[in-house]
């Protein structure tokens, strides 16, 4: 069954004529006439009374109000499937990071509004692995996370690294580890460290980094906020691994301190290894790439990460 031979039989059940149909369709009659012999046959019922005027058959009756719905239907998606190619969607959503939230994002969302004034921009602030399973699972088009190599390899994503930042050390301001400079990693590994829950990506990259050299991360604590981070350090020994982003208001708080963790030697190659970073990526679907105000809104993105326009890209890189 075709959706141009409901369409034939739409057409004959308005008019009674085969051949009005045939031209209200556009087509010819004896291409309309093959159309309601191949319809029949799959359904193996005659649908109308051949005579004079084309009048439905019992089975016609039964047919017809279905088959309006099932081309209504048609019509619709088909309408809709146009508008999104055509860049006339209602929305776009975005799933991202905080710290990409609160300091990347905002003008990139204010260009994009003056851009594209009749799609509703919906951003939502979500942790790294949360982020790119809504992506996956078609709830959000675009997210922008931490990279996790497992969630990202599928042949549809699209990935695009935005920038790297290191991972710095956030204590209170008369913590004993503000003596350092730079922290040596048998002084950091002394103290208890407040870390993000499960579905942030801070987490698996630690842990990633701390079995790499064989060292134990004391998580006394979960969170999922900067602020309740601040909030615990200020109060004792407990500190924070945090990327720089996740650090840009701290820095002007005189009750906290930061500090940069020091190189550790590679026993194999007596070299120090690169500094604990993370990269920040934009990830989409291929197929979401060819729809207009997507593609912008990725542009957009690329553009303010390659000109370093934005404050944090500046600090960042």
């Amino acid at each position: 069954m075709r959706i141009e031979q409901l369409q034939a039989f739409l057409a004959i059940a308005e008019t009674g004529n085969f051949g009005q149909a045939a031209n209200q369709c556009g087509i010819t009659q004896s291409t309309i006439s093959r159309q309601i012999q191949a319809l029949e046959a799959a359904l193996g019922t005659l649908l109308f009374h051949r005579s004079t005027q084309a009048k439905l058959t019992v089975a016609g009756d039964k047919l017809l109000p279905r088959a309006r719905k099932i081309c209504q239907e048609w019509a619709t998606v088909t309408q809709e499937i146009i508008n999104l190619q055509a860049g006339r969607q209602p929305d776009l959503c975005v799933a991202a990071i905080h710290s990409v939230c609160s300091h990347f994002l905002p003008p990139v969302l204010q260009q994009f509004c003056q851009d594209y004034p009749n799609v509703q921009l919906r951003v939502t602030a979500l942790g790294s692995d949360r982020a790119l399973k809504v992506l996956r699972d078609g709830l959000v088009d675009i997210a922008i996370v931490m990279n996790n190599r497992f969630l990202t390899t599928s042949p549809e994503m699209s990935v695009t690294l935005l920038y790297e930042e290191k991972i710095e050390v956030l204590m209170a301001a008369n913590h004993p580890l503000t003596a350092y400079k730079s922290i040596p990693h048998t002084e950091l590994i002394k103290y208890p460290q407040v870390v993000f829950k499960d579905g942030y990506g801070m987490p698996r990259l630690l842990q990633e980094w701390f079995t790499y050299h064989n060292l134990t991360i004391n998580a006394v604590m979960e969170l999922n906020t900067l602020d309740a981070f601040r909030g615990v350090v200020r109060q004792g020994e407990i500190i924070a691994l945090l990327p720089e982003t996740a650090l840009i208001e701290t820095r002007q708080d005189n009750s906290l301190a930061v500090r940069s963790l020091s190189p550790i030697l590679d026993v194999s190659t007596e070299k120090p290894t690169v500094n604990l970073t993370r990269q920040v990526v934009l990830v989409t679907t291929s197929d979401r790439l060819t729809i207009p105000p997507i593609a912008h809104f990725c542009n957009l993105v690329r553009h303010w990460t390659l000109d370093k326009k934005s404050p944090i890209i500046n600090k960042t890189l």
